[in-house]
């Protein structure tokens, strides 16, 4: 459950880790990016939604209701060397809109969020956020459909096939990094 106390600490955190490296990020852009990572649009949004969940725990609380757990779909965080080539990949070849983009200056590393469908990614360019050659698994509907549609495209780095495991049909597609994506679409009951 997100809190006030968790939000914070995760700005104070990530400006800690930018000092050690000598880039300066003011509390106030520190909470915009946590709130963007959360996924609004800025901190004031995020503290109401923060502030309404609590109020509902405090209500449930007082009533004797347990809290729930819920969980969300996550959100890999890709490592990126080259905006260019990342745009090509995932935006030209793979056809995922750019939702937003952060830098902390003009010159500074890339952050952003890619997003098709369903299926949302983070790329980053800062070397502390992810390593190179990670594997994401994406669960879809339609991959013999979606595998014929990458290859029908004129993307010369990539050539992704079908793979029938025993767990589902796999179509697995490398990016520009190493990074490796797993669209399967699992196996129902026989």
């Amino acid at each position: 459950m997100r809190t006030f106390r968790d939000a914070k600490a995760m700005a104070k955190a990530m400006r800690e880790a930018l000092g050690i490296k000598g880039l300066t990020v003011s509390h106030s852009e520190a909470l915009e990016v946590v709130a963007r990572q959360f996924g609004t649009e800025s901190w004031n949004v995020l503290a109401a939604k923060i502030e309404s969940e609590e109020a509902d725990g405090q209500e449930r609380a007082a009533h004797g209701a347990e809290p729930a757990i819920a969980f969300t779909q996550p959100v890999p965080i890709l490592r990126i060397f080259d905006e260019d080539k990342a745009r090509e990949f995932y935006v030209g070849w793979l056809g995922m809109e750019i939702d937003w983009e952060h830098r902390f200056a003009p010159q500074m590393p890339l952050y952003c969020q890619v997003s098709l469908g369903g299926m949302k990614l983070h790329l980053s360019e800062h070397s502390g956020d992810a390593s190179p050659g990670a594997t994401c698994l994406v669960y879809m509907e339609g991959v013999e459909a979606w595998q014929k549609q990458l290859v029908g495209k004129p993307y010369k780095y990539n050539r992704p096939g079908l793979e029938r495991q025993d767990w589902g049909l796999e179509c697995t597609v490398i990016d520009p990094f190493g990074n490796r994506i797993r669209f399967l679409e699992a196996r129902t009951g026989d």
